[in-house]
Formats: C-alpha cells, sequence, structure tokens
C-alpha cells in the first residue's frame, strides 16, 4: 500500500511540474534566489515543498551545465579564491553512522576575477588536499591568460597551484592573524579579530598592492545573504548534498548573469565580456529543457467479453 502511495505521488508531482506555468515557476526561482527558504517559498508561492525541490534540482542540474559550457577563456588580470563552510543534515562533529550521504561539514570553494567580480569556478567538496588539487586544474582551464593569484594560507594550496598552472602564475598568499575567539555571553557569536595580516610570495612577480582576498571574502558574504541554507544558526541547513549543490549553482548563475553590480552597473559576465546584455530569472527557467513528448501509439478497443 506505501509502495502504491508513493507512487502515486511521484506521478502526481510530475505532472504538477510539467503543468506549472512559466509565471509560477519564475516567482518560485526568484524567492529562492532572493534568500527565501523552501518552505517560507511554499506559503508564498502556494505550492509543495515537493514541487519546489524538484525544480530546484532541474534548474540547479541546467545552471551548473550553463556555467560550464558559458564562463571559459576567461581573461582575467587578477583572481581571488577562498573557501566558506557550511554543512548538510548535521555538523561534522554530530554525524552518526545512520545518517544520510554526504552528512557533515560541506565546504565551497569559490574563485571570482577581481575586476568584473565574476565568480569563474566553484567546487562543493571536502577540505582536502585533493579538493584544492581538483578546484584549482578547474580554474586553470577556464582562463585564457596568466593571472596574478592570491589565497588564503591553506597549504594545501600551493602543491594544487603548482600542479595547475605550473610555473605560469604570479602567486602570493594571504595570511590573516586573529586574536583569541571570544568566550563571554556578549560576543560568544562573533568571529575572532584580525589583528593582522602578512603577504607572502610564492611564485612569479605579484604586485604587492593586489595581493588581496577582499572581494572573495566579500562574496561569501553575498552567498550567506542570497541562500537560507548558509544563514548561520537557524534551522534552515541543507538536508540533502544534492540539493545543496543545485541551490550554489542556481545562486552562481544568477549572481554571474542576472543580478546587477552596484559599483559596476553591469552583470559580473558582462563586464567580463561573457554577455552582452542582462538575464532575466525567465532566461533561467528556460534553459530546463522541456519535456519530450512521446508519440502517441494507435488506439486499439479492447473486446468485451460476452
Amino acid at each position: 500500500m506505501n509502495k502504491m502511495l508513493d507512487r502515486s505521488r511521484i506521478s502526481a508531482y510530475i505532472y504538477i511540474m510539467n503543468k506549472l506555468p512559466i509565471e509560477k515557476k519564475v516567482q518560485i526561482i526568484s524567492l529562492l534566489v532572493e534568500g527565501m527558504s523552501i518552505r517560507a517559498a511554499s506559503r508564498v508561492a502556494d505550492v509543495s515543498t515537493n514541487t519546489i525541490s524538484k525544480l530546484l534540482v532541474e534548474v540547479g542540474t541546467a545552471c551548473e551545465k550553463f556555467h560550464n559550457n558559458t564562463v571559459q577563456a576567461v581573461g582575467s588580470q587578477r583572481i581571488e579564491c577562498d573557501e566558506i563552510w557550511s554543512f548538510c543534515y548535521a555538523k561534522q562533529k554530530n554525524v552518526k553512522q545512520d545518517m544520510p550521504e554526504g552528512a557533515g561539514d560541506v565546504w565551497t570553494w569559490t574563485a571570482i576575477d577581481a575586476d568584473s567580480k565574476l565568480i569563474v569556478s566553484w567546487l562543493v567538496a571536502d577540505r582536502t588536499p585533493q579538493s584544492a588539487n581538483e578546484f584549482m586544474h578547474d580554474v586553470a582551464g577556464r582562463l585564457k591568460n596568466r593571472v596574478q593569484l592570491t589565497t588564503d594560507g591553506y597549504k594545501p594550496y600551493l602543491n594544487a597551484v603548482y600542479g595547475a598552472f605550473d610555473l605560469d602564475i604570479d602567486y602570493a598568499m594571504l595570511v590573516k592573524m586573529y586574536g583569541k575567539e571570544g568566550g563571554q555571553a556578549d560576543n560568544k557569536y562573533s568571529p575572532a579579530e584580525c589583528t593582522g595580516s602578512k603577504k607572502t610570495w610564492i611564485s612569479g612577480e605579484p604586485e604587492k598592492k593586489y595581493i588581496s582576498t577582499s572581494y572573495v571574502e566579500r562574496q561569501n558574504l553575498t552567498m550567506r545573504m542570497h541562500m537560507r541554507r548558509f544563514t548561520r544558526l537557524t534551522n534552515a541547513f541543507s538536508k540533502k548534498i544534492d540539493n545543496h549543490c543545485h541551490a550554489i549553482a542556481l545562486h552562481f548563475v544568477y549572481y554571474n548573469f542576472v543580478k546587477q553590480h552596484k559599483t559596476l552597473r553591469t552583470t559580473p559576465a558582462m563586464a567580463a565580456g561573457l554577455m552582452k546584455g542582462f538575464m532575466s530569472i525567465e532566461d533561467i527557467v528556460r534553459l530546463v529543457p522541456e519535456p519530450v513528448q512521446g508519440k502517441r501509439g494507435s488506439y486499439k478497443k479492447k473486446s468485451t467479453a460476452e
């Protein structure tokens, strides 16, 4: 009985998504990219949470493919890289064996063009040397010229950058030093105070005045503002790692191609020369290919037994 009920529900959701008007899809995606949770979007748009989740999966998959095909041969001059922490289902210290695959700490690696503010590459993974290596190879594959690169002091970047760029890069690390974290009741949620920074030359000839991670760290705040899953001290964290990845893909396509940057007055994609105009939320929704309608077979009347 339960299996039959589940199948009927799945069929109903598929039917709803196929018939959902484009205006309703645009409304749902608009709510999500502005930082609203799935349940809140469900109440505002008057659709089920399952419908929103399915739309997020479809649009997120299409956004990732669109980014991979479009953000190529980027003519950047300066790249900044960083990692931002989040978690799925439970924090790493609370993960148990019976929890879903992907539960625990999740790190999003990001690379931003300091001039156009374009997110050149991102990777959702753990914080290991293997992930650093994969991330840096993806960054290198999207650039068409030599760049100046700045990262934080995370040591796995050293081998990862060398493996991806060899010596064809101007690379420096910005190592920040922090004081003790606050333990009092009035500041226990506050980050540690930055007491100074150290610029470390690694390779090439990086210009000292451009050794900075300010733009990529500001992008971390943008991610936390525009994705409810990244908001701290709430119950809006991701419950499934796949949905977490889809939400990130949607956010970066929205950020790169739709949202107007306040300083640039254009989108980052336009500033980087990848697009000539603004995209819209509807354009993002239409990235999802229309379902292929199968050819209807011939009708055969059933014979009735006498």
